[in-house]
């Protein structure tokens, strides 16, 4: 049976657009530390669930997750960045991104994913929608509390605009199953509140839409020994699968999936 699922991934690309090559300054090192790294492997369930929506794209360089008006430089880790989340300056000169290439990055690539997430959520047998990334183990630099701990997922409903408390608890329980997980290490809305695709998306919630979900998995799951080789970057293949087919069974074990 197909679960009546839509999932978006909007962070795990590491293409840098043609448009920035020539100003870009990161590393191949620097967008794999700053993107959802593995996340198109770990939630990809396509052919299982109704649609998975997702892209190549480096988080670094534009992110879908923010809103258009998140701008550098009052932003520096809005849509078009002008720092990594370790605060790594993203561009040549080091400052922002100039208002022209920003606005080209969002036009071809932000607009195109939302408008194709809107296409898919209004599928009428959808009952849920989720969008997938992953988390440092230990905040970033450039995040309010740099190098506080984070538990093994978060789950976020923007305190209940999204989705119902009841289901964010709902996929707790499977999740603290699925993957033999402390319910302690799964934060309600702690350290995220739900990004800008859950809070966009989900505003229609309350009035009748489909509710919106985000999950946050620990890249300690998987980016740590005896998984992962930081000096190459490369990642134990079997153990991505492997979280994959928890995650499966996690959502296949929610109750509204059973009803």
């Amino acid at each position: 049976m197909t679960l009546p699922l839509l999932l978006s991934i909007p962070h795990g690309g590491d293409r840098v657009p043609p448009e920035a090559t020539p100003k870009l300054a990161l590393s191949a090192a620097d967008i794999f530390s700053d993107g959802d790294a593995c996340t198109r492997t770990i939630y990809d369930l396509s052919g299982v669930v109704t649609a998975v929506h997702q892209t190549d794209i480096a988080r670094a360089v534009i992110d879908l997750n923010r809103a258009p008006e998140d701008r550098a430089p009052q932003h520096p880790d809005g849509v078009v960045k002008s720092l990594t989340t370790d605060r790594i300056p993203v561009w040549r000169d080091g400052g922002p991104p100039s208002r022209e290439l920003a606005d080209i990055l969002i036009d071809r690539y932000w607009r195109p994913y939302h408008a194709r997430l809107e296409t898919l959520a209004a599928n009428p047998d959808l009952i849920l929608a989720i969008d997938c990334h992953s988390m440092a183990d230990v905040a970033p630099a450039i995040a309010a509390a740099p190098g506080a701990p984070r538990p093994l997922f978060c789950l976020s409903n923007a305190t209940g605009d999204t989705a119902p408390d009841a289901l964010l608890h709902a996929l707790a329980d499977a999740l603290a199953e699925s993957f033999d997980c402390p319910h302690g290490e799964i934060g309600i809305n702690a350290p995220f509140q739900g990004g800008h695709i859950t809070r966009w998306h989900g505003r229609r919630f309350r009035d009748g839409g489909i509710p919106w979900i985000q999950v946050e998995m620990n890249r300690r799951w998987y980016l740590s020994q005896p998984w992962f080789d930081h000096a190459s970057r490369i990642v134990d293949e079997e153990r991505l699968l492997e979280l994959r087919r928890r995650f499966r069974a996690a959502l296949e074990a929610l109750p509204i999936l059973r009803a």
